[in-house]
């Protein structure tokens, strides 16, 4: 295990929380076996009226703090849940994220052993992400395809053969070391969606740091999106590109989805399920949709942009035209 001036380094676990259920229970049964300790449990759970404290009593060293669903924010709710940690690396998870097996925080607490190929610093390392049992067979392959079952460590050299997935990384589950994260300031305060990767893309881009992708960290997690559901969510990635020029400027994404589209196609064959494949192209189309409207969101009137995004409550602190 990773030293740190002769000691272990301390772990804690921060989880935005919203109407807990009983994958949140599970999730939590899954951190208590975890082989490696974890000093605290901090929820930020969105609406008091939700949470029971009753239904938790049992679970070590969890600590509970109440936003409201205005209050709530990706990047800023993250950070008010830093500020209750003292550790070494705090690991970033969902509410419906659960841990595969007792070594996810050992193998992410590892990864920070790493160097990048010009001995670039790890500062954050996510987990690979394995589908739930009533994942579709389209998001099957998107999984395996967005998180490999091969660990690399990502810097500024990789940008000309990765592009965009450089800056990859995912918050379902995502170690940070903490003194780097208070350092740089923290997420994004006020942010749509992808905390995560405009982090990353500020410290691979401009802070000579490094990202690594731990194959052998794994969490169960994976959604089954409808149509409608994924232009959203595509529209809200869009915006928070368009708002981050500085991370996310001069670099290309739609190559990559294209490819995710060819590769997801082939597969498909090769499983003996072609029927699948018009589902993926009509839904791959809503994708590039919200993709292209949210680039373009500032050219839009205001009740549009509220029926497409996925987070109504942002745009009540983002001014729009």
């Amino acid at each position: 295990m990773e030293e740190i001036r002769g000691e272990q380094k301390t772990v804690d676990v921060i989880i935005p929380v919203y109407k807990p259920d009983e994958t949140l229970m599970r999730l939590f049964h899954r951190l208590e076996e975890q082989s490696y300790p974890i000093r605290k449990i901090i929820v930020m759970n969105t609406e008091k009226s939700y949470w029971k404290d009753s239904d938790y009593e049992h679970v070590k060293n969890l600590e509970i703090h109440h936003v409201t669903k205005e209050e709530f924010d990706h990047g800023g709710t993250r950070n008010r849940g830093a500020g209750y940690s003292k550790a070494d690396i705090m690991v970033f998870m969902t509410d419906d994220a659960v841990p595969a097996d007792k070594n996810l925080v050992s193998a992410l607490v590892n990864a920070f052993h790493q160097t990048g190929k010009g001995g670039e610093k790890v500062i954050m390392a996510y987990a690979r992400q394995l589908p739930n049992p009533d994942c579709a067979m389209a998001e099957q392959y998107t999984r395996s395809f967005n998180y490999p079952s091969e660990s690399r460590v990502k810097t500024e050299a990789d940008l000309k053969e990765l592009g965009i997935k450089t800056f990859f990384a995912s918050n379902v589950c995502c170690a940070y070391d903490r003194s780097v994260f208070l350092e740089a300031g923290g997420f994004t305060k006020t942010t749509i969606f992808n905390e995560d990767m405009i982090y990353a893309g500020n410290a691979v881009r401009y802070r000579g740091e490094a990202v690594a992708y731990a194959a052998d960290a794994k969490v169960i997690h994976s959604h089954n999106y409808g149509c409608i559901a994924q232009f959203k969510r595509n529209f809200d990635l869009a915006v928070s590109q368009a708002d981050h020029p500085e991370v996310f400027g001069g670099i290309r994404s739609e190559s990559e989805g294209i490819r995710l589209v060819k590769n997801t196609c082939t597969w498909l064959v090769k499983q003996k399920k072609p029927f699948l494949i018009p589902g993926v192209i009509i839904k791959s189309g809503f994708k590039y949709m919200g993709y292209l409207m949210g680039k373009r969101y500032r050219t839009l009137p205001r009740r549009l942009i509220l029926s497409c995004t996925m987070n109504r409550s942002y745009w009540g602190k983002h001014k729009t035209e």
